[in-house]
């Protein structure tokens, strides 16, 4: 069995992929090299439709273009984020540099340019559902003497209060306490937090690290380690369950 079809036979999820494009021909190109890598596919031709196939079958992948009728890209973008962190791969055009960042900030782990390559498009799959398959396997939740993390409800409680956290700032908390007490250089955290380092400057690190520090407050110690990066220190013993 080939490799997308080994994560359909694995159940993750339904083991399918959602693809929403209002482009008939683009959404049939799309749904052809996934059905020939051994995977199920769901389409929709606009954003309702695919948010109403979203919630009905929650896919393991969804591929999203911006452009689309009755609900755009990014607002079925951002109520899929309240649901969960399924792998979102956007589709955007060339001209389209604010789109590949924002998509990106708003959630989204990683995104390829119209017109694409086969190879291209299968290799972006095939990151995205390796990374989702890593993160399932892992603990549930976190928790040291002030900070709890519920991965898959997506909750943050700094000594028992709730902090709410952008898509982007969750994900990088996520990376920062699955490496607690670890050094993350800005180069590795561009990788684990936005995936693509395309369009997204070093700076970002440094910007978002500290929304997370200020959202979090003193309690929980993001360190910078001069010449290195950032590291969490985790406040007491910390477990996972």
């Amino acid at each position: 069995m080939n490799d997308l079809g080994s994560w359909y036979a694995s159940g993750m999820r339904d083991g399918k992929v959602l693809i929403v494009e209002d482009d008939d021909d683009l959404r049939d190109l799309v749904r052809t090299v996934v059905e020939r890598e051994g995977m199920a596919t769901i389409e929709a031709a606009d954003g309702r439709e695919g948010l109403r196939q979203f919630y009905e079958h929650r896919p393991s992948l969804l591929i999203l273009d911006i452009g689309l009728p009755e609900l755009d890209g990014w607002q079925v973008l951002e109520r899929v984020r309240e649901l969960g962190d399924v792998p979102v791969l956007i589709l955007t055009a060339a001209s389209d540099e604010l789109d590949k960042v924002r998509g990106l900030r708003q959630g989204a782990d990683d995104y390829v340019t119209k017109p694409f390559g086969r190879q291209e498009l299968l290799a972006r799959i095939h990151v995205l559902l390796r990374r989702s398959v890593e993160r399932s396997g892992s603990d549930a939740a976190y928790a040291d003497a002030s900070l709890e993390v519920d991965f898959a409800n997506r909750v943050v409680a700094v000594d028992g209060e709730e902090r709410r956290l952008t898509p982007l700032e969750f994900r990088l908390l996520t990376t920062f306490v699955r490496h607690a007490n670890q050094v993350l250089s800005r180069e590795q955290l561009l990788d684990l937090v936005w995936g693509d380092s395309r369009g997204v400057s070093l700076d970002q690190v440094k910007l978002y690290v500290g929304y997370l520090r200020r959202k979090l407050g003193g309690r929980v110690e993001i360190e910078t380690v001069r010449g290195f990066g950032y590291r969490l220190r985790a406040a007491g013993q910390s477990r996972s369950a």
